[in-house]
């Protein structure tokens, strides 16, 4: 937590706790085992964020492929630049990133949007890191 309250502060980025926003609505929508790759499966999720919602910071341990549907999101991982995507555009989370950032860039409006994961079969698809 102090290494991603540290790069926050250095990004100019104001670190976001669990408790300071609104959660989202997480809708599993499809889970796949990956025969030609024991071992995996695919997780397909919609997120649904409230205005002014979004997550605490913490990894999947998965390859994470976001596709916004409405709304606008601001996504952001340790070492990376934050950034605000739209409806039709993408955001990619690798196994080892640590997602310090993910919230709606609204206070007003909803923000959607469905989030493939390839992962180990079993695992759980969100990880907190403290």
């Amino acid at each position: 937590m102090k290494a991603a309250l540290l790069v926050s502060l250095l990004l100019g980025v104001t670190p976001v706790l669990a408790a300071d926003l609104p959660e989202p609505k997480v809708t599993p929508l499809m889970t796949e085992p990956l025969p030609d790759f024991p071992g995996k499966e695919g997780l397909m999720i919609l997120v649904e964020y409230p205005p002014g919602g979004g997550d605490p910071i913490h990894k999947h341990d998965a390859h994470a492929f976001v596709y916004v549907l409405e709304g606008s999101i601001v996504m952001g991982v340790e070492g990376g630049k934050p950034v605000t995507l739209k409806p039709g555009e993408t955001f990619y989370e690798g196994p080892t990133d640590i997602h310090t950032i993910g919230r709606n860039a609204s206070q007003t409006e909803p923000a959607k949007f469905v989030v493939f994961l390839l992962k180990n079969e079993n695992t759980p698809a969100l990880i907190p890191v403290k």
